[in-house]
């Protein structure tokens, strides 16, 4: 298959050279059959390129076909409105059919339609075009689908078994294809709530995701940047994992979906991150995978921009790497995936000399990077893990030594960060006791916390300046609050203070008693209770700006339904957290035997011509 795309991209190439054009006049006559010159240009093309007789006129007869199709169906959709399609389907049917309708029916009839022509389970199916999943309720026109588009079918089930299944296989297939989609459901509702929550929030009792450099150390990134990256990581994260079990169908959707949250991060932001180009080299490696990169028209784009990402991230030379790493090693398995994508992608485009020149590249990379199993051995009875004993044999070129010295000073720095983790951990668990003890919830002083980098001092004021946060989560109701009864003892208290019996009350019923927040809230305001705490003349509701900001009562804590969703929540995180890899450099630990394979495989084609 690579081969014959090697040749026909070869012939495309030498018939745009001699200015041909197959689908005229005297290479197709008026019934647009072929004309006798075509006998001619066979002869030619066979003897330039080394290719025999009988294959060159099948394949020049190939590209002539689809080019008089191509026309046909342009002037048609001129005159129709009527669309072609191509549908790639999944690797184990046929490969291109292409497919006429107009561009007013919906994603759901597409899938539909493809379903019932080519004897596919049509909820088992996912349509890709334009690198993004087509949106079951709205049109192909308001999707962008264009005439002559690319339609990438990815089939959700695991087994190559044909269709004829009995009956309680289906039903297992059904029920898996459910679990597929549910799963999908969940990382998105779980990614969600993880890239919602802030670091104020104890990540013992409740994880959140944060963002480190190469050295593991936090790093500040701006609320509405920071959330659309965790979305990206996440989904980045959650492909990956299923990359690793070799569920290309399944990952796939879940990497354009971390594309599209990467593009709505600054480029500034991405041109300090490496992330972004992994994510470029797993999308491709996943089409090249699916045997679908015919689909991924800017594949070389995606490629280019990931060389380009590397050189801003390590520097040309990989010095901003040594600087902070000390070698450059581990991330010589990325470019050498790269050089392979980029070679292949040579070769499909009819360059043997580019695609020999990048793809030797990948070969000798693979040669230097090619781990011996005994010093993984070795270092795995010194207590290092197999990830560790390669990612580390890698960065020190083989040398078991320094590989252990390497790894165990980077144990130490990580355990060294740690410390520092819960040392700051305590002193802001020391500094939220003491706002507690004047009188604060737990909330509020981890927000105002977080909000003055720790400041105590400045915190106290933050607490006064926005006194929402002195509320409880279940002081939102205003009708509760005005019938609280206060006693006589309690306003005489804040009276002898100095402050009006009307404000006094009223303080003592929006803190449901409590003299020490309503004294230092009034004195805060010079005797009277900020706008959004006040309650309306007939009791019956705070103000606007108090109101908007807490959860109506329907979703409010004490609803039948609302420990299960606080279930179903927490089980959304715990997925998440298990696709995230416990070593930071993960993405890094490539076992290389794919890509020996496929080395092997495309450097016996190139081969091929020279012969």
């Amino acid at each position: 298959m690579a081969q014959k795309k090697y040749l026909i991209a070869k012939l495309t190439s030498c018939l745009r050279e001699d200015k041909i054009q197959l689908w005229k006049l005297p290479y197709t006559n008026e019934k647009k059959e072929a004309g006798k010159e075509m006998k001619e240009l066979v002869q030619k093309y066979s003897s330039k390129l080394n290719i025999n007789e009988n294959d060159t006129e099948n394949m020049l007869e190939e590209i002539r076909c689809k080019a008089i199709e191509r026309g046909t169906g342009n002037e048609n959709f001129k005159v129709t409105g009527i669309a072609r399609l191509d549908i790639y389907l999944p690797r184990r049917k046929s490969r291109k059919i292409p497919l006429e309708t107009n561009l007013f029916i919906t994603g759901k009839e597409l899938r539909s339609q493809i379903a019932q022509e080519h004897a596919l389970k049509e909820n088992a199916i996912k349509i890709i075009i334009n690198k993004k999943q087509l949106d079951l309720g709205k049109t192909l026109e308001d999707q962008g689908v264009t005439h002559n588009a690319k339609v990438m079918v990815l089939q959700l089930e695991q087994s190559d078994e044909e269709t004829k299944r009995k009956v309680q296989e289906e039903e297992l297939q059904c029920k898996k294809e459910k679990e597929i989609n549910d799963k999908m459901q969940r990382t998105k509702k779980g990614l969600e709530i993880l890239a919602e929550r802030e670091e104020y929030l104890d990540p013992d009792s409740v994880p959140y995701l944060d963002i480190a450099n190469q050295t593991g150390r936090s790093i500040e990134i701006p609320p509405q940047a920071k959330k659309a990256l965790v979305l990206a990581m996440g989904y980045h994260e959650k492909g990956r994992a299923l990359m690793k079990k070799k569920e290309y169908e399944i990952a796939l959707p879940y990497l354009l979906d971390a594309d599209k949250h990467f593009c709505e991060c600054s480029t500034e932001l991405l041109n300090t991150v490496d992330n972004y180009a992994v994510l470029q080299l797993d999308i491709v490696w996943c089409y090249f995978r699916l045997e679908q990169l015919d689909c991924l028209d800017d594949a070389e784009k995606k490629l280019s921009t990931a060389h380009r990402c590397f050189q801003r991230c390590y520097g040309e030379n990989h010095e901003r790497l040594i600087d902070i790493k000390g070698s450059y090693g581990r991330e010589k398995v990325l470019f050498l995936r790269l050089y392979l994508l980029q070679g292949i992608g040579h070769y499909h485009s009819g360059r043997e000399k580019e695609a020999a020149e990048y793809i030797q590249k990948a070969s000798c990379l693979h040669e230097e990077l090619s781990i011996d199993p005994d010093k993984v051995h070795r270092l795995s009875l010194l207590g290092f893990s197999e990830q560790e004993a390669r990612l580390a044999l890698r960065a020190c070129h083989g040398n078991v030594e320094h590989a252990a010295n390497l790894i165990t000073n980077r144990r130490e720095e990580k355990a060294q960060i740690r410390r520092e983790e819960r040392a700051k951990r305590r002193q802001r668990l020391e500094d939220i006791n003491t706002l507690k003890s004047m009188g604060y919830s737990e909330r509020a002083a981890q927000v105002a916390l977080h909000n003055t980098q720790g400041n105590l001092d400045q915190a106290f004021k933050f607490i006064l300046d926005n006194p929402e946060l002195l509320l409880e989560d279940d002081d939102h109701d205003p009708v509760a609050m005005d019938q609280f009864q206060v006693s006589q003892e309690s306003i005489d208290q804040l009276m002898y203070m100095g402050f009006s019996r009307e404000s006094a009350e009223q303080a003592l019923k929006v803190f449901k008693g409590n003299i020490h927040l309503a004294s230092q809230t009034l004195a805060h305001y010079g005797g009277v209770l900020p706008a959004s705490l006040q309650l309306s003349p007939e009791g019956s509701s705070l103000s606007e700006e108090s109101t908007s900001s807490k959860d109506s009562p329907t979703e409010s804590a004490g609803s039948s339904s609302s420990a299960t969703d606080e279930d179903m929540e927490t089980d959304a995180v715990n997925e998440i957290l298990e696709d995230i890899p416990e070593h930071e450099e993960d993405y890094l630990d490539l076992t290389l035997e794919e890509e020996e394979q496929i080395i092997h495989e495309y450097l016996s084609y190139i081969q091929v011509p020279q012969h």
